[in-house]
């Protein structure tokens, strides 16, 4: 095998000796090789089944000649947005352009298009009618039936009718890749494909499936309803489990439907492992070294993951649909093999900046139930209450982080996927927080309360403020047996379903009393396949079917977000409106427990604080 990048013109096939590849693979993100790029590990994976493969990152889609510049695959092409969506990559909360893209060299915006899955499969239909296209990555794994679109506003098919592709795997893809790579090398037409669990395909007829079905609400009747998108979407969350889960069929047109077959099983540690012991390069194609590197790459090139899988279940969060509730993890001893690779390159400082994944400190599944039968269909691990078949353990986790800080050159390991608090209040040993206190921040540890009104809190899957309330009295006794000064920031998050202007006031009030203003606010994002964006959209909460206040406004957005950073000059006009509109001139004024002082300080009154 050689060891180095695919191929990604013709002339680095004719160095390996090809004259056709087997699979060409489209990408939305410059190509980078390391396994933190979605696009690095399928490649790879297939290499490592024998097949050949090359890859065209983010071709001009103005072009359609810029798709066949690897000629036509003998199999098939495969197609990823890249590692995020494509619209949340282009457009903040607010609908506007984002200026860079981490995952473009140099960090230039505008190097793929909107909704790139669809566009690029529809470019590559121009040239190639009847050659497979199969889809995966985020953007299509969370909008592999219809779901509602933040950008436009409106219900959307599967992105396998708008994209014309043939095949949707789903979730992380490894199993179901590799299923459909044989299956179409031994001859098997596309169309026939229709038996690999972590795929969702499009059919005429549902004569051929044998196993008991849900067959959900047509497109037509969730585009008109929102509570049929609310009950739709929901048999949909209760389907998301391997063990579980049925196949979901839905009808989007006259005489077509989109089936959805059950997710691929977790990988054993024997198969992360192996994914994670392929031949990357782990760095970015030095085509782009002129033009700067790859951004993206500097995050995550001295980090390890650890891990894959969230049972943490929150509300606006996608991993249930996507990585599932199912822990799967890496051994140490594939996780150390790694580090010491880390070490010998020439760029690395002593620094292990992350050993994570979704969730730091879930090193494995919630309960052994999970091991055979799968997550429980209607009820959380962690919410409300922590299930009590919960198994609660951390020691293999600094088992591991002990054997990493050992290995020589490494002068400190970082934490920085951030930690489930809830999940260490159920640990009665201090020694999990005692080692991240001594070892693993540097002045900082990052948590995500997200809220503090527990009926937002509830809304958002989130334990109740007062589990935090004593996580922090717990940290803070601990730390301080340190003698370092380190502090907790919080990750808040504004305007989420179930936040009217008093919880976000009640949320303002909170910051005052830390005694200093968070930077990590985030507007609450509707993206596909979220709880969170069905209450968004619908007004319901799919799990009750409760009506649940939104804010929809771009103005009450503004004024929520304003609210928990009212120290800052540029929101006085909006705090001040949003405390006289809910009649809390209580906190105009210059008390200990005001917000906002009754009028604006003079401009050169601003400039002398600004000079102190």
């Amino acid at each position: 095998m050689v060891k180095d990048f695919l191929p990604i013109n013709k002339e680095d096939m004719k160095k390996r000796g090809w004259q056709q590849c087997d699979f060409v693979y489209i990408s939305g993100d410059a190509y980078v090789d390391h396994s933190s790029f979605g696009t690095a590990i399928i490649t790879r994976l297939l290499e490592s089944r024998g097949y050949k493969v090359g890859i065209i990152a983010q071709p001009d889609w103005k072009k359609k000649e810029s798709v066949t510049i690897l000629g036509e695959p003998r199999l098939g092409f495969f197609v990823s947005a890249g590692n995020m969506d494509s619209m949340v990559n282009h457009y903040t909360v607010n609908k506007k352009h984002r200026k860079t893209d981490a995952y473009s060299p140099g960090g230039k915006i505008g190097l793929r298009p909107d909704y790139a899955t669809i566009v690029y499969s529809n470019l590559i239909r121009q040239t190639y009618k009847k050659t497979p296209i199969i889809i995966g990555g985020i953007e299509a794994s969370l909008r592999r039936l219809s779901h509602y679109d933040y950008w436009s506003d409106k219900v959307k098919h599967s992105i396998l009718i708008d994209s014309g592709a043939d095949i949707i795997s789903y979730g992380m893809g490894e199993h179901s890749i590799v299923e459909i790579a044989e299956a179409l090398d031994a001859g098997i037409d596309v169309k026939d494909i229709t038996y690999i669990k972590g795929t969702v395909y499009k059919t005429k007829s549902l004569e051929h499936i044998y196993d008991d079905y849900i067959e959900l609400p047509c497109f037509d009747e969730i585009a008109s309803d929102k509570k049929k998108y609310a009950q739709s979407f929901y048999t949909q969350y209760l389907n998301t489990d391997a063990f579980s889960a049925r196949i979901l069929v839905e009808k989007v047109k006259e005489k077509m439907y989109v089936v959805q077959n059950p997710p691929a099983m977790p990988l054993t540690q024997m198969e992360m492992d192996d994914i994670y012991s392929l031949p990357y390069m782990r760095d970015y194609h030095p085509v782009y070294k002129k033009m700067g590197g790859i951004p993206a790459l500097s995050e995550i090139k001295f980090s390890l993951t650890s891990n894959r899988g969230c049972f943490g279940g929150c509300s606006f969060c996608a991993l249930t649909f996507h990585q599932g509730r199912i822990i799967q993890t890496r051994s140490h001893e594939n996780i150390i093999q790694e580090a010491q690779v880390m070490t010998r390159d020439p760029d690395f400082k002593g620094y292990i900046h992350d050993v994570g994944g979704p969730t730091a400190n879930f090193r494995r599944p919630a309960c052994d139930k999970q091991l055979s039968k799968g997550a429980c269909v209607n009820k959380q691990c962690l919410f409300p209450k922590p299930c009590r078949n919960l198994v609660v353990e951390h020691k293999d986790y600094i088992s591991l982080l002990r054997k990493l800080r050992k290995i020589p050159s490494v002068k400190k390991v970082f934490v920085r996927s951030g930690i489930r608090f809830d999940y260490c209040m159920q640990d009665s040993d201090d020694t999990f927080l005692r080692e991240i206190c001594e070892h693993h921040i540097s002045g900082q540890l990052r948590v995500a309360p997200e809220h503090i009104s527990d009926k937002v809190l509830s809304r958002m899957g989130k334990p109740e403020r007062a589990v935090y309330d004593n996580f922090i009295k717990r940290y803070k006794r601990i730390n301080d047996k340190t003698g370092k000064e380190q502090f907790v920031v919080p990750y808040l998050m504004s305007s989420h379903p179930g936040s009217t202007m008093k919880e976000a006031i009640e949320l303002a009030e909170y910051v005052r009393d830390l005694g200093y203003m968070p930077e990590q606010v985030q507007d609450f994002y509707p993206t596909p396949s979220t709880l969170s964006t069905c209450m968004y959209y619908t007004g319901y909460d799919p799990r009750t079917m409760e009506k649940v206040y939104t804010p929809v406004s771009h103005h009450e957005k503004e004024m929520q977000r304003a609210l928990i950073q009212y120290k800052k000059p540029e929101n006085y006009e909006l705090v001040k409106e949003a405390l006289l509109a809910n009649n809390r001139s209580d906190l105009i004024g210059f008390g200990p427990k005001c917000l906002i002082p009754p009028r604006k300080l003079r401009s050169r009154n601003n400039e002398n604080n600004r000079k102190r």
